[in-house]
């Protein structure tokens, strides 16, 4: 099937409650086939399900669809997340309005819940109907505030729960917290469907593309991947930079190279995103092995799993597209 993380999802895991064998067919893939066949490439129904047919026929190595699980549960909550913090910005933003025109010299840019409540009660006593209509809409702000933040401490330890009942140390990572670990284990799923490093960066978006021209060696920003991970690795970096940390070290002697600030932070993600798989891939390893996790859990029901819990891959600011080769040594030939 075509779209079984998408459009298709509810059909693929109909198929799969049903005991089918359902294998997604990436969406490029069936169009590549489709333009090299006969009938002028059109698509229409018949051609777009002979196309995933053979492609999904044709093509080894395609995810094998499993049942709803774990992953898919903090991909909802770690959404839902998401969706409380865009709301607590929003009304942040309509209290920081407010208090301009209610406070004399109006009021700081971020403020918190107990720092707007303080001002609004030593605000001087408003007088007139305006005066009096802004300060309502400020307090039911408040207190709308309070409401989203209490939702957003219980939305953040289930997901500090999940992530730990599926046997993640992902936050053990400097950058990392509970809402980025559940992003990554739900997007990512299974790792093992990236054979190294160098295709988990590809498809995160942190391998830069070569846009090279004559003389001049350059590679710029690629927005083809996944951009969910993209911002949780982009965070893990400015985090990172904050604090005396292994990443502002590597950034540094990024910038000792000549590099400019964007291609050092560009090559820094790069970096993180293989110290991510590689702690990936480690912990499903131990969740196939039936390590005990954190706490004492023996991991997650995610059926993830790595080819090898030491990738081989470089960390340079280039992608690598294959993984690394490796050659057998001659022994030496016996003396006489």
């Amino acid at each position: 099937m075509e779209g079984c993380a998408g459009i298709g999802r509810h059909v693929a895991q109909r198929l799969v409650a049903d005991g089918e064998t359902v294998i997604d067919v990436p969406a490029k893939l069936s169009a590549r086939v489709r333009v090299f066949d006969t009938g002028q490439g059109r698509k229409t129904d018949p051609a777009a399900a002979h196309s995933v047919a053979v492609a999904g026929l044709r093509s080894p190595g395609l995810r094998q669809v499993q049942a709803d699980d774990t992953a898919v549960v903090l991909r909802l909550l770690v959404d839902r997340r998401d969706e409380l913090g865009r709301a607590r910005t929003e009304t942040v933003s309509r209290i920081h309005h407010l208090p301009l025109e209610l406070v004399p010299g109006g009021a700081k840019k971020f403020l918190t819940r107990g720092q707007a409540s303080y001002l609004l009660r030593t605000a001087p006593e408003p007088v007139g109907i305006v005066a009096q209509t802004r300060h309502q809409l400020a307090r039911e702000l408040i207190d709308e505030l309070t409401a989203i933040d209490a939702k957003i401490r219980t939305a953040d330890k289930q997901l500090r729960e999940f992530v730990t009942v599926a046997g993640s140390r992902l936050t053990d990572l400097n950058g990392i917290g509970p809402s980025g670990a559940a992003r990554l284990i739900g997007d990512v799923g299974d790792i093992e469907r990236f054979p190294t490093a160098a295709h988990f960066a590809s498809w995160n978006d942190t391998a830069p593309i070569e846009a090279s021209s004559g003389d001049q060696r350059r590679h710029r920003l690629s927005r083809a991947g996944n951009r969910r991970i993209n911002r949780v690795l982009h965070i893990m970096a400015i985090v990172q930079l904050r604090h005396d940390t292994p990443g502002r070290a590597y950034y540094r002697r990024r910038l000792a190279e000549g590099k400019t600030t964007m291609e050092a932070l560009r090559a820094l993600k790069r970096h993180l995103s293989d110290v991510v798989f590689k702690r990936m891939a480690r912990d499903a390893k131990h969740a196939r092995a039936g390590v005990a996790g954190p706490a004492g859990q023996p991991g997650a029901t995610l059926q993830s799993s790595a080819v090898s819990p030491i990738p081989t891959a470089d960390t340079s600011d280039k992608s690598q597209t294959e993984p690394a080769t490796t050659h057998p040594r001659t022994s030496a030939a016996p003396t006489p």
